[in-house]
C-alpha cells in the first residue's frame, strides 16, 4: 500500500483532482482489510486524465489493455468503452510489480463533484495527506458493486460510521 500512497501523493504534486475511493479508501477509514488494487474517481475534463495518465505513466504503470493511455482521455472513447464494452475502471499496472494496480474509475454512481465535495483528508502523519472518499459515498458507491467483499465493507464502513468501530470520520 505504501506504493499507492507514494501514487497519490504524486498526483497530488501535479494538482490532478482525484478522491481515492474503494479499498483503499476503506482502510484509510480504519478498517483492517487487504488490497490489491488503488481505486481512484478523478474528474473527468480531458486535461485532469491527461496530467493523472502522465503521472502514472511516469511511475511506470502501463495499461492493462492493448491501447494507448491517452485514449481514455478522450471523452468519445471513453463514453464508447463505458457504452459498448462496459468498461467500468480503466487499470494500469506496473509490469515490474505485479502488486501494484491503479483503477481509474470511468464512471461512478456518485457523481465525482459530490465525491470531491464530500470527501476527508486523512492525514497518514508522516505529511501524506489522502483526499477519500466520505463513508456515506463509499457505503452508496459499494452498493452498487454488490461483491461479497463490498458487502463486508458496507458492514464495516456502517460499524465505523456509528462509533463501533476506529475511523477517520465521515
Amino acid at each position: 500500500m505504501l506504493r499507492s500512497l507514494a501514487l497519490v501523493s504524486a498526483l497530488d504534486a501535479a494538482g490532478v483532482d482525484h478522491v481515492v475511493v474503494g479499498g483503499v479508501a476503506v482502510v484509510l477509514h480504519g478498517h483492517v482489510r487487504t488490497t490489491v488494487d488503488l481505486d481512484i474517481a478523478l474528474e473527468l475534463s480531458s486535461d485532469n486524465l491527461r496530467a493523472a495518465l502522465s503521472v502514472l505513466q511516469a511511475a511506470g504503470l502501463h495499461p492493462r489493455l492493448p491501447v494507448p493511455a491517452e485514449q481514455f482521455a478522450d471523452p468519445e472513447i471513453r463514453r464508447a468503452w463505458v457504452e459498448e464494452r462496459n468498461l467500468v475502471a480503466f487499470t494500469l499496472v506496473d509490469p515490474a510489480d505485479a502488486l501494484v494496480e491503479v483503477d481509474l474509475l470511468a464512471t461512478t454512481p456518485v457523481p465525482f463533484a459530490e465525491l470531491s465535495a464530500g470527501a476527508v483528508t486523512v492525514d497518514l502523519g508522516d505529511g501524506t495527506r489522502v483526499r477519500v472518499a466520505s463513508i456515506d459515498h463509499l457505503i452508496e458507491m459499494k452498493k452498487h458493486s454488490g461483491r461479497p467483499q463490498d458487502h463486508a465493507d458496507i458492514d464495516a464502513l456502517t460499524a465505523i460510521r456509528t462509533g463501533g468501530g476506529h475511523g477517520a470520520g465521515a
